[in-house]
């Protein structure tokens, strides 16, 4: 077990190739190795998401600019993706040109990050613009499928805009039989400012009017956040469903625990975690990516 280059060695590589030979990234994502389907054999998927940089949200537990080191968000990224139980990645374009640079998404799922103009903290956070991919590129990038978040507060129009776009990604996805992973969130505005309502009623009422969006429904998974009352917001929606991370710090083995609670659902087809693992409070990424895959290992076994 290998243990990869520094930062500073990543970045430099990275950006001699972007310079110097900037086609290298198309050529390197249309000829990396594909898998046939988003979900493994066992039907589940375990993805690692770094798409919190480009809407601004930089922080890991007390320290706010931790993921700001491109250099070691990479290296943190190719010690994750090395673990044979992670099936893939969800990025924004320079993260996935970066580590199709790397050869590191070789047989990997890739899912395109595309709306991240809400940026956190932001008065505008809840017009969550697509800033990034756009259904086109992420076929003619042969990327697996889109992701994107909606957050549901009624006192804000911008609510309206984010659902008109979201639709839109959404139709643009089916259109290419690509998988929608769309990141469902209750939210409210205090003092101005963005705040999820972890209530079961308001994700449930959120759920209901995310899984409406769009012509078809037939590519649409939902990306959750486990909060209590999971069963009821289970009972609202027949469409996939896979578990959010966050950034639990030392809470990490609850939220591992209420993981473990839900993952027989059959709703359920797996996990999209982070900063959990990538930035865990024990300092360990191959640790906290091994206890996550636990959890989804439990969810196959149990099918």
């Amino acid at each position: 077990m290998s243990e990869p280059p520094s930062g500073a060695e990543l970045l430099a590589k990275l950006t001699a190739i972007r310079r110097e030979h900037p086609e290298a990234i198309a050529e390197a994502l249309q000829g990396r190795r594909r898998r046939l389907s988003p979900l493994s054999e066992s039907g589940t998927i375990f993805l690692i998401a770094a798409d919190h940089p480009a809407r601004g949200s930089l922080k890991v537990g007390d320290d706010p600019m931790a993921m700001a080191d491109r250099g070691d968000l990479l290296r943190r990224l190719l010690i994750a993706l090395e673990r044979p139980s992670v099936d893939g990645l969800v990025g924004t374009p320079d993260l996935v040109e970066d580590l199709a640079l790397l050869g590191a998404l070789e047989d990997k799922v890739v899912f395109g990050c595309m709306n991240r103009g809400g940026l956190a903290g932001s008065a505008f956070e809840l017009d969550d613009r697509f800033t990034a991919y756009t259904a086109d590129q992420i076929a003619a990038d042969q990327l697996d499928g889109g992701k994107m978040m909606v957050r549901i507060a009624d006192e804000d129009p911008s609510t309206l805009r984010t659902l008109c776009a979201a639709s839109e990604a959404i139709n643009g996805l089916a259109a290419l039989k690509k998988p929608a992973m769309v990141g469902v969130w209750a939210s409210r505005l205090s003092g101005g400012r963005a705040v999820n309502v972890e209530r079961p009623d308001s994700l449930i009422r959120a759920v209901q009017i995310a899984s409406g969006l769009g012509r078809t429904s037939a590519y649409t998974w939902l990306n959750l956040p486990v909060i209590r009352g999971m069963e009821r917001i289970f009972a609202a929606t027949s469409l996939p469903v896979t578990l959010i991370g966050g950034d639990p710090g030392t809470a990490a083995p609850e939220v591992y625990r209420r993981w473990a609670e839900v993952t027989a659902q059959p709703q359920v087809v797996g996990l999209v975690v982070g900063r959990t693992v990538l930035y865990p409070y024990h300092g360990d990424v191959r640790r906290a990516v091994d206890e996550a895959a636990a959890v989804i290992a439990g969810r196959a076994k149990a099918a």
